[in-house]
């Protein structure tokens, strides 16, 4: 039987999560509105990410937009909202796309598709932010003037892990999979799992893999 206060505090806790969950809603589209974002229908938000767009900076996203901000919706481990942030780039997020505390910053171009899933504290930059040149970094003020930016491209379907870096001009094919704390720095096939620091290829998703991955969930169900 549950003890008194505990049922009390489970009542508060409940409580209170319904009337955040419907302020984070409203609040998260009014960032969204004055930061002059073309966003779809849809939006289901847990928490309040952090939006920054300047410089001319755009950002567009489809419908059913999922995110999970914060330690209570996102109990991964380095809990955070999400963030977005466009320094004169364009951040384009296509239909039904899913992530938890990430952090995305643009400079340049990136493009996440349709169906795609982002595990939490994953962070994709399109920029190396600082030269490469030790004497540029070094000046006063540093010298920005050479900084290297490539678009990065995340095709329908793909599934990225919790903790995963990618780094600027990476491509990410369609319905791949990118394993738990993995450093992405160079382009990734479509249908392939890819994992490790640097990242590097696994395996391929085909039909054998896919058959046995669904005897394995069987099995598993089975069993409980």
């Amino acid at each position: 039987m549950m003890r008194p206060d505990r049922f009390l505090y489970k009542a508060i806790h409940w409580t209170y999560r319904r009337f955040r969950r419907s302020f984070d809603q409203v609040y998260t589209r009014w960032l969204f509105s004055i930061h002059q974002v073309d966003l779809g229908p849809g939006l289901d938000c847990r928490g309040i990410p952090d939006i920054y767009i300047s410089r001319g900076g755009k950002m567009n996203v489809g419908s059913g937009l999922i995110l999970n901000n914060g330690r209570y919706h996102n109990m991964a481990g380095r809990e955070q909202n999400c963030l977005f942030a466009v320094y004169g780039g364009e951040l384009s997020i296509g239909n039904n796309v899913g992530m938890s505390s990430v952090a995305i910053v643009c400079t340049d171009r990136i493009v996440i598709g349709d169906n795609v899933r982002i595990g939490g504290s994953a962070c994709i930059y399109d920029s190396d932010f600082h030269s490469l040149d030790p004497v540029e970094r070094a000046a006063l003020p540093e010298i920005v003037d050479h900084v290297q930016t490539k678009p990065v491209i995340l095709e329908n379907d793909c599934f990225i892990g919790n903790h995963v870096t990618i780094l600027k001009g990476v491509r990410i094919g369609a319905r791949s999979v990118v394993g738990s704390s993995s450093l992405v720095a160079r382009s990734i096939p479509p249908d392939e799992i890819w994992a490790g620091n640097p990242a590097r290829f696994i395996r391929k998703i085909d039909d054998a893999f896919l058959t046995q991955l669904k005897k394995n969930q069987a099995r598993a169900l089975a069993e409980l």
